[in-house]
């Protein structure tokens, strides 16, 4: 069976490819050999699938459906191993066990890929992504090798001054959230494992509980960073009606208050993450998402 990347991944991959990167050339043969070497049946790609990895709907050799998941290494394939074995099953999909793991090789327990949370009315999606999110936020594994909140977003603070010079008008949005991430990472409240790029197309249907979270880039601090990410979903929504700015105000106090997190510190984690996506996405020539991104940054 020939497994051609998906055009979504082979898109997103291509925006952030470093020179000379050959891991999409190279992804059917290796998608042949991981397939192979476990003995799997493979039922289809999914498709469209994500923006970091191909994703196959396999069965094992005794007919358990499972999903084999390939991601090259600036995914960071390893974090997520790391981080689903850690979780063990609890709020998050399964990570089946195997004798010799491969790097950037992944073998999970099969969900419900049609079915996420994103699916629901609003207001349910919000309720059942809250409430998965919560399980995920456990202390993290002694002497864990885990990016932290303050490497990653420094990082990012780099790639986003970068961006301001490129594009001059983001500016002052972009010192406003730079301004937010040094005062938010003077005194943390919390210090826990985090799903890292949380949102409800990351909230799959499951058959052990109804919602299982899927993909995610872990990191370390506090638990308002992750929700962040969270509290703009549907995005291109909030912009489209008169009533955008309100509720976004509304859904920062609602989220902040069902799981426990500072109103202050989530608009501001808030306001960081969606300059910073919207400064990335001018930088990989995505205009209508920067400024779907940038206005709503605006309204924070």
């Amino acid at each position: 069976m020939a497994f051609e990347p998906p055009s979504r991944l082979v898109r997103a991959l291509g925006e952030t490819a470093p020179a000379g990167d050959d891991w999409l050339a190279r992804l059917p043969e290796a998608a042949e050999r991981a397939v192979a070497r476990r003995e799997l049946t493979v039922e289809r790609v999914q498709v469209p699938g994500g923006r970091s990895s191909l994703v196959l709907l396999v069965r094992r050799a005794d007919g358990t459906p499972a999903v084999l998941k390939l991601a090259p290494s600036r995914a960071r394939p390893g974090g997520e191993r790391a981080a689903l074995a850690h979780w063990g099953g609890l709020g998050a999909v399964q990570l089946l066990p195997e004798e010799d793991a491969e790097d950037g090789v992944l073998l999970l327990e099969r969900l419900r890929p049609e079915v996420s949370v994103r699916s629901l009315p609003e207001a349910k999606a919000l309720l059942e992504a809250a409430g998965t999110l919560r399980r995920l936020w456990v202390e993290p594994p002694a002497g864990h090798a885990f990016e932290t909140v303050t490497e990653r977003t420094g990082r990012q603070a780099v790639a986003m001054r970068a961006g301001a010079g490129l594009f001059p008008e983001t500016a002052p949005l972009v010192d406003a959230a730079l301004t937010a991430r040094e005062e938010l990472l003077t005194a943390p409240p919390d210090h826990r494992l985090l799903h890292g790029t949380f949102r409800q197309s990351k909230v799959l249907g499951g058959e052990r509980v109804p919602w299982l979270a899927v993909g995610p880039d872990p990191v370390v601090g506090e638990s308002a960073f992750d929700l962040a990410r969270l509290v703009r979903d549907r995005v291109e929504d909030l912009i489209a009606v008169p009533s955008g700015a309100a509720t976004t105000r509304r859904r920062i106090k609602r989220l902040a208050e069902s799981l426990e997190v500072d109103q202050d510190r989530l608009r501001g984690w808030t306001l960081f993450r969606a300059v910073e996506s919207g400064v990335r996405a001018l930088r990989v020539d995505r205009p209508k998402d920067a400024e779907l991104l940038l206005e709503y940054a605006g309204w924070l």
